[in-house]
């Protein structure tokens, strides 16, 4: 990780295109950005990096991040991790399904590159602030 950043953000997400665009976006705003493409690999980075903030692709293979939230959320040494749902779901109920499973936020596809590090900034403060 690097050390100078203005904390770790992990993305789960299995989309390789996505994860290249939000890896360039928060490197340039001074955030390092830990992958994961499944449950799996998600539970890993959070057992083995310190990380600020969770941005949760919801339509995922294998778990959606629905489920995957509530499962982080049900661990107690992550259940207090900021998670940030990051989705195309924009139906009307889809922000509180979110909600319900226990994202902090909510960000929908395709995301605005111009002011991701601005809603990010906004979801750490609130976080640091609980």
């Amino acid at each position: 990780m690097l050390q100078d950043t203005k904390g770790t953000i992990l993305y789960v997400e299995d989309n390789p295109d996505n994860r290249n665009l939000i890896r360039r976006v928060l490197n340039s705003e001074g955030y390092a950005m830990v992958e994961a493409i499944n449950a799996d690999q998600a539970i890993s980075k959070l057992e083995s990096e310190t990380i600020n903030l969770i941005l949760m692709d919801i339509n995922m293979p294998d778990m959606d991040g629905y489920t995957l939230t509530a499962k982080i959320k049900g661990i107690q040494k992550f259940n207090k991790s900021p998670i940030v749902a990051v989705t195309a779901n924009v139906m009307r109920g889809d922000r509180e399904k979110s909600l319900e499973a226990g994202c902090d936020g909510y960000i929908q596809k395709p995301i605005d590159i111009d002011i991701l590090a601005q809603q990010i900034e906004r979801f750490l403060t609130r976080s640091s602030n609980v």
